[in-house]
């Protein structure tokens, strides 16, 4: 069976509950979902996080990343930019790199905002710069996905989107919720085309 890291990193939840959409069509689509997060980090840019979270998803070691089929990655945005937290588990992963255990592997990309044009779509786009370099092989989001369309909220061509307000308090949408759910199988999809698994 065929394993989907969904890696994301949360500050006010919503990100959080995006990344287990992708891990139902993920597992709709027949692989295995892996759900991880990232430790905070500090002004001083070192995480400060206990090693085990008391609740909620774990925290992601490299070697989730090396045992992955396909990756997700998701992160709130911060001026139109991946959160430092998430920033900085990437910047870690250099001895993956070097080794090539992600190069050819699909991966994908979803964010949350507080404002309708927050940076959405600069966000998803600066997530994929260090996958690339990873020889990574980016899915996106077809328009055959007519939520897509129809999406009055959030949602990209790049990456499932949501808009959760000033207070990060507007639940996720319908279409958002649908666009989730189908980059996940989408990924999945692929993991298992490019894994043979």
């Amino acid at each position: 069976m065929s394993k989907v890291l969904i890696l994301y990193y949360s500050q006010g939840g919503n990100t959080r509950a995006l990344a287990h959409l992708m891990a139902r069509g993920v597992e709709a689509q027949g692989s295995e979902a892996v759900v991880r997060t990232v430790a905070a980090v500090s002004a001083k840019i070192e995480a400060v996080d206990q090693a085990i979270p008391e609740s909620g998803d774990l925290y992601a070691m490299k070697q989730d990343l090396i045992d992955c089929d396909g990756l997700i990655v998701g992160s709130p945005t911060r001026f139109g930019n991946m959160a430092a937290a998430l920033k900085y588990f990437i910047d870690s992963t250099s001895e993956v790199w070097m080794n090539g255990q992600l190069a050819g592997k699909p991966v994908s990309f979803f964010t949350s905002t507080s404002s309708l044009h927050g940076g959405q779509e600069s966000t998803l786009l600066s997530m994929m710069n260090p996958f690339l370099h990873h020889g990574m092989l980016i899915v996106g989001l077809p328009y055959s996905e007519t939520s897509l369309i129809h999406t009055t909220s959030g949602g990209t061509p790049y990456g499932t989107s949501h808009w959760a307000g000033q207070n990060s308090d507007q639940p996720i949408s319908e279409h958002e919720k649908q666009l989730a759910v189908a980059q996940g199988k989408r990924v999945a999809h692929f993991a298992q085309k490019l894994s043979n698994k």
